[in-house]
């Protein structure tokens, strides 16, 4: 069993038991056989439905169960918020007044942590990086780049239409969009019509695109088609000249057993001009950074999309999950994405998009 699995089941457990704990403290249970009983139903219902979605999967108990592991998450947060009060407060007002403050309070503090999840998942800034390269450059390239759109039943055209909005207000040469494209399949994304809003993404350089995990999982070549007919240039294991100036390189996603190594497609450039790497996962970063790439583009991480998360992140993908960095030949940088995963949930990470200015020397 991997050890990330061990280790988020060992946290599933202390959740359920701080989230057990915060609920007897808020409805005051203190009868013995009160407490035990809710401390069964817990870890029962809880680890029974996990194991469930585990056993069936299904995308439908997935997110259900992602809900549920939040829900317990945000308990335990709002738990230790008002333990971290109490400790502040309890000097200053009787205990008994206290407590009954308190349990007003954490009702709130839930809320708003949820309130803050679903604004951090539906609301994209924009990130902006200035970087320059050791390569000639006649112009200066701006390049707009947004990953793991998740285009599906809680991410559609109204997003869609935010998304062309940005790019156009910020002016971008070229958008780069490098995978997770779709939410595993295209249902949605047909029955709300969204190819228009997807076609609404126009740039003077073209708009390209890279499959993800997401695009994998079911049938990547209808997906393929439905991002091609938006009038998008999805590029696999393809290496191509942007008006003369800089080279473009799409690799697939890891899903694709037969992709080609990065050396390999870098060998089909000119590494005398600028290249450019979109790669969903940012996992090879180490090996790319001793190649003639100039700057990769990545997402897939999601930057952890709900704290603790983007802890683990940064153990897993190393050295870099989640931002702009240079490193060894190049530079890289990693977005948390534009739409989200399972829930529409973000907590220390937020939607985005990402607007790159490279110059030559």
């Amino acid at each position: 069993m991997p050890p990330v699995f061990i280790a988020v089941l060992i946290a599933l457990q202390f959740l359920i038991y701080c989230a057990a704990r915060a609920l007897l403290w808020q409805f005051r249970i203190q009868a013995p056989a009160q407490r035990k009983t809710l401390y069964v139903l817990a870890y029962a219902l809880c680890n029974g439905f996990t194991l469930a979605a585990l056993i069936l999967r299904q995308s439908l108990l997935f997110r259900l169960n992602a809900a549920l592991l939040v829900a317990l998450l945000y308990i335990a947060l709002t738990g230790l918020a008002v333990l971290v009060i109490e400790r502040i407060a309890r000097r200053l007002r009787q205990p008994e007044k206290l407590g009954r403050d308190l349990r007003r309070i954490a009702p709130a503090l839930l809320i708003a942590l949820f309130a803050l999840s679903v604004y951090n998942a539906y609301t994209p800034v924009v990130r902006r990086v200035s970087i320059r390269i050791n390569k000639p450059l006649a112009q200066p390239i701006r390049i707009g780049m947004a990953a793991d759109t998740h285009l599906g039943t809680l991410v559609g055209a109204r997003q869609l239409d935010k998304l062309a909005q940005i790019m156009q207000q910020e002016k971008a040469d070229i958008i780069l969009l490098p995978g997770d494209i779709m939410d595993d399949d295209i249902a949605a994304y047909t029955a709300e019509n969204m190819k228009p809003h997807l076609a609404k993404l126009r740039a003077p350089l073209g708009v390209y695109a890279t499959l993800g995990n997401h695009d994998y999982f079911i049938n990547p070549q209808a997906i393929t088609r439905a991002i091609e007919d938006a009038g998008i240039q999805v590029l696999h294991d393809q290496a191509i000249p942007i008006n003369q100036q800089f080279w473009l390189i799409g690799r697939p996603d890891n899903l694709d057993t037969h992709r080609l190594p990065t050396a390999d497609l870098v060998r089909k450039t000119n590494p005398a001009q600028p290249v450019i790497l979109m790669d969903h996962r940012p996992d090879h970063i180490a090996e790319h950074a001793r190649l003639p790439i100039d700057l990769q583009v990545s997402g897939h991480v999601h930057n952890g999309q709900i704290f603790p998360a983007n802890f683990i992140a940064q153990t897993i993908y190393r050295p870099l999950s989640y931002g702009y960095q240079a490193i060894g030949n190049g530079h890289f940088v990693v977005t948390s994405g534009y739409g989200f995963w399972g829930i529409p949930f973000r907590l220390g990470s937020q939607s985005e998009v990402w607007i790159i200015e490279v110059r030559g020397k």
